[in-house]
Order: structure tokens, then C-alpha cells, then sequence
């Protein structure tokens, strides 16, 4: 049986995730719409950003840890994007001073690419 995902982390950014888990206990990310941060994948500890009623829930990561990370978006952001997987990616680079990434010398990007038809029907898109 297929499983179809709206998010997915490369092994590299998998990676970093565990490093960073072990520094700073579970995490989770907060896709940015725009102003500051671009549209950077902003990675938190898990209770430092404070979703509600109007975020989506993408997805949660295994990334090799106890807990996995969740991946959230703002409900409006989705409706621009609710026909695309991202992929949750690390390049080198300097981030964002607000994502737990940004001292390491990483930076977390979110590589995306349109949903393929067996998805779209999956997620009711089709």
C-alpha cells in the first residue's frame, strides 16, 4: 500500500534534526510566509511558537528520534500551496536568527515540486 505525504525531510537535513533534538529537546517547523525570514522552513523547540486554529497541519517528520517533528503552515499560505509536496532540505549558509539552525553554519530550505495525480486523488485535489 502507497503512503502519500505532504512534507518529507532530506537524510541531510534528518540529520541536523537529530543533532539539534539533542541540544534542544523536540522540535518542530513553522513554514514562514514571507517578510523577514522569505519563505524559510523555521524550525522551533516544540512550545516556543504557538500554532492555533489558523495553521495547517502538513505532516509530522521521522527523522530518528523519539518524537517526530511536526510541520505546520498557515491555512491561507496552504491554499497557495496545497497542491505541491515540500521537502524539508539543509544547505550551508547563514538562516534565520529565530531558527535553531542559525549557529550551526546550516540553514533549512523547503524544496517543493507539484503533487503527482495518484496524490492529487489521495488528498481529494483531483
Amino acid at each position: 500500500m502507497l503512503e502519500f505525504h505532504r512534507v518529507d525531510v532530506s537524510p541531510e537535513a534528518a540529520a541536523l534534526l537529530r543533532a539539534l533534538t539533542a541540544q534542544h529537546g523536540p522540535l518542530m517547523f513553522h513554514q514562514s510566509g514571507g517578510c523577514c525570514d522569505g519563505s524559510a522552513p523555521m524550525c522551533y523547540p516544540v512550545g516556543m511558537f504557538l500554532t492555533g486554529p489558523g495553521d495547517v497541519l502538513l505532516g509530522d517528520l521521522d527523522v530518528g528520534v523519539e518524537e517526530s517533528v511536526p510541520v505546520y503552515m498557515s491555512a491561507s499560505q496552504f491554499e497557495y500551496w496545497k497542491y505541491t509536496h515540500l521537502t524539508i532540505d539543509v544547505v550551508d549558509g547563514r538562516g534565520s536568527g529565530f531558527s535553531v539552525e542559525s549557529p550551526t553554519g546550516k540553514r533549512f530550505l523547503t524544496r517543493s515540486r507539484m503533487l503527482d495525480q495518484s496524490e492529487l486523488e489521495h488528498f481529494a485535489l483531483a
